[in-house]
């Protein structure tokens, strides 16, 4: 599954991600986004873990959680539409 996680700190690196999200499972992708033109993070990124079940546990458990005094929002990722 994966995972949407917004409003990072714009110091979290794709190396934290998998770090917060190991203990769920096998973290298959940690992706944080990146402005085009400044290279800078835009606070948000993607996690994939292997297990849907872990996920959603994961999801329950970490939204609303605080990194760095920002309070994360952590959900299932919705397709582009």
């Amino acid at each position: 599954m994966n995972i949407f996680v917004g409003n990072l700190p714009f110091t979290t690196t794709e190396s934290d991600l998998r770090k917060l999200f190991a203990e769920y499972g096998e973290v298959e992708s940690a992706a944080i986004i990146n402005d085009r033109d400044s290279g800078r993070s835009r606070g948000f990124g993607f996690v994939e873990l292997a297990s849907d079940a872990r996920a959603n546990d994961a999801i329950r458990d970490l939204d609303g959680t605080t990194i760095d005094d920002r309070t994360i929002k952590v959900n299932q990722a919705k397709p582009r539409s």
